[in-house]
């Protein structure tokens, strides 16, 4: 089958297309061949060691995946596809089904075929849903929910969502307004319509405002994108108020304090996604109350000039790789 691979931490250029082995299903997996998948930050960092978050991260990214070179050659951590084989012991899905999923740290989506357990992050494809937009969800879905319920969000709560058009900061909105609170969404200006749509109920254009000096405070800031800090929101918080990080080592210590500062407190996703929280999202799309965001679709063998675009942190909301041969 063919593949996305690495053999060393580097730019984006350091991938290439090659035939490996197709994977066979253990008792308990399933074989899917995939037909859509994506490159997201998680991918980018991984392939990079973390390098552009500092030499600390980069050693522990270094650690986990392979001290000289990674030891997890594909990467890919979202997919959507349809079940060519099923091991002897599965119940929940049958050859022919049309899934969609998550193999988080796990990766190995960027290939035209993959192994997955039966009680994994993996559903049946919601009907409406194409391959590429079932193989959009996960990733930022499960790290804005994590990110969410560490807040503890209560129904009336505000909410400002910093990065709300990127793949995360489109789920946090959409997110936001399950948990029925006040959504405040920060963008640039091309998106501002774009997070209207998906249920903000005030967007600020960062380039025309700046949201830490006009005033206005919330129960809850998500940085959606790692671009901001708790000192320069710190203002703009209520008493008892929440900044939820979703990166950066100095973060996770701040998180890692038992008292908050000014009785406001960082906080940082500690929980991992479930097959409970894909079936949760599942029926959010199914009601109509989630969609996926795409910028671009790239074809599996243009996957460096994908990843540049992700790197540029220029993307709407996500940006797919189509995989499986037509």
């Amino acid at each position: 089958m063919r593949a996305v691979v690495y053999d060393r931490y580097g730019p984006p250029a350091v991938q290439r297309l090659e035939e490996v082995a197709r994977p066979v299903p253990k008792h308990d997996e399933v074989l899917i061949k995939i037909h859509a998948t994506t490159v997201n930050r998680l991918d980018c960092a991984t392939r990079e060691a973390n390098r552009r978050s500092g030499l600390a991260v980069s050693l522990i990214t270094r650690i986990v995946f392979g001290i000289r070179r990674p030891r997890r050659r594909i990467l890919g951590s979202e997919l959507a596809g349809v079940i060519e084989a099923v091991g002897a012991t599965v119940n929940e899905f049958a050859v022919g089904d049309h899934v969609f999923g998550a193999t988080g740290l796990r990766f190995g989506a960027h290939a035209e075929f993959i192994c997955i357990g039966e009680n994994a992050r993996l559903a049946h494809k919601p009907s409406a849903m194409s391959f590429e937009q079932a193989a959009a969800v996960c990733d930022g879905a499960f790290n804005a929910l994590s990110c969410l319920r560490q807040a503890h969000l209560q129904k009336g709560q505000t909410i400002l969502i910093y990065g709300a058009s990127g793949s995360i900061g489109t789920a946090g909105v959409q997110l936001a307004r399950y948990f029925e609170t006040d959504v405040t969404a920060v963008c640039s200006t091309k998106n501002l319509e774009l997070v209207k749509s998906l249920g903000a109920d005030a967007v600020i254009d960062y380039t025309q405002e700046d949201f830490t000096k006009n005033g206005a405070t919330y129960d809850v800031i998500f940085d959606a994108v790692g671009k901001h800090s708790f000192r320069r929101c710190r203002g703009s918080l209520k008493r008892g108020g929440s900044y939820l990080a979703t990166d950066g080592f100095r973060n996770l210590l701040l998180a890692l304090r038992p008292w908050g500062i000014g009785h406001k407190k960082v906080r940082f996703p500690s929980s991992m996604p479930t097959k409970k929280d894909i079936l949760l999202i599942k029926g959010l799309i199914d009601t109509g109350k989630y969609r996926a965001v795409i910028d671009r679709c790239y074809p599996l063998e243009d996957v460096v000039e994908a990843t540049k675009y992700v790197e540029t942190e220029q993307k709407t909301g996500n940006v797919v790789l189509t995989v499986a041969r037509r």
